[in-house]
């Protein structure tokens, strides 16, 4: 009997809620890279605050599947942690789209190891050699005498296909990887793997005591770099001058130019609020739009 009451008092709560909040005139779905999922979801809560007419929904699933909904018509806007494919903007045209880029965001992505393996920093080739499966012993590498054991995202994330491209130069990750659905679950994997390494962007790595950002070179001549500053916060400057090595843009697509409530809502995005969110949850503002400025 105390459930049904318990029940009953959250359903008329609920209606009530309603009744006071206006409906909402304007609909924006917005879907795609699970890297962008946490930054996406703020947006779209600060945004609703100040425009209860308009209702945001974000949902993840990654990069590719982010695309695709836009190109099918399913979601207004796409979040994706990678440039937009040649064969997607072909797909978009053949369905009469002409699909529009905007650069909301930068990030810097993380190498990531358990807090207790004594590896400091890498090269770009180094860690492209272990995720391709040349390096499979972290001795190799200046470590303990353990087998390396792999954490990756699955082929469908954006972040997967730009550490493919620009660490392992497009050739396939070892076929002992193991796929994680997310970040956070590769986070998860390798706080508890003493012999674990993973990558995705910093902001889910940053503020774990059990794992270890490893500092990254270009080459072996190269100055190892960490894309912290000294605070553990991120350093815009060397996302910004792409001194670290491994930085991307996060973008937003839409199928065409955009109107109404769904250019407010992208120009908000990218005007000074939007961008202080990027900063407030480990991201990399726009240069042009850096908070305080």
């Amino acid at each position: 009997m105390r459930r049904t009451l318990s029940m009953g008092v959250i359903a008329l709560a609920a209606i009530a809620a309603a009744a006071i909040r206006p409906a909402a005139a304007d609909n924006i779905t917005v879907k795609g890279s699970d890297t962008m999922v946490i930054l996406g979801q703020r947006w779209a809560e600060e945004y609703m605050k100040s425009h209860p007419d308009v209702a945001i929904q974000v949902t993840g699933g990654g990069s590719g599947t982010g695309i695709a909904a836009l190109l099918n018509g399913t979601t207004k806007l796409a979040n994706s942690s990678r440039p937009i494919k040649p064969e997607e903007i072909e797909a978009a045209k053949k369905n009469g789209l002409d699909v529009v880029e905007f650069k909301t965001a930068m990030d810097a992505l993380a190498v990531v190891v358990n807090a207790a393996n004594p590896i400091e920093k890498l090269t770009i080739k180094q860690v492209g050699m272990i995720y391709t499966g040349y390096i499979n012993n972290w001795k190799a590498v200046g470590g303990p005498d353990k087998k390396i054991l792999r954490y990756t995202r699955e082929s469908n994330s954006g972040t997967y296909v730009f550490f493919k491209e620009h660490v392992l130069n497009n050739r396939d990750y070892a076929a002992d990887a193991q796929t994680m659905p997310g970040t956070s679950a590769v986070a998860e994997a390798v706080a508890k793997d003493p012999a674990g390494i993973g990558f995705g962007g910093v902001a889910y790595f940053a503020t774990n005591p059990k794992l270890k950002i490893v500092k990254i070179a270009k080459d072996e001549k190269s100055e190892a770099i960490t894309p912290l500053a000294g605070s553990g916060k991120l350093n815009f400057e060397v996302v910004w001058s792409r001194t670290y090595p491994i930085s991307r843009y996060l973008y937003v697509y839409s199928a065409g130019q955009p109107q109404g409530a769904v250019k407010e809502y992208l120009d908000w995005i990218l005007g000074p609020e939007g961008q202080a969110i990027v900063d407030k949850i480990e991201y990399v503002p726009m240069p042009a739009q850096r908070a305080g400025n």
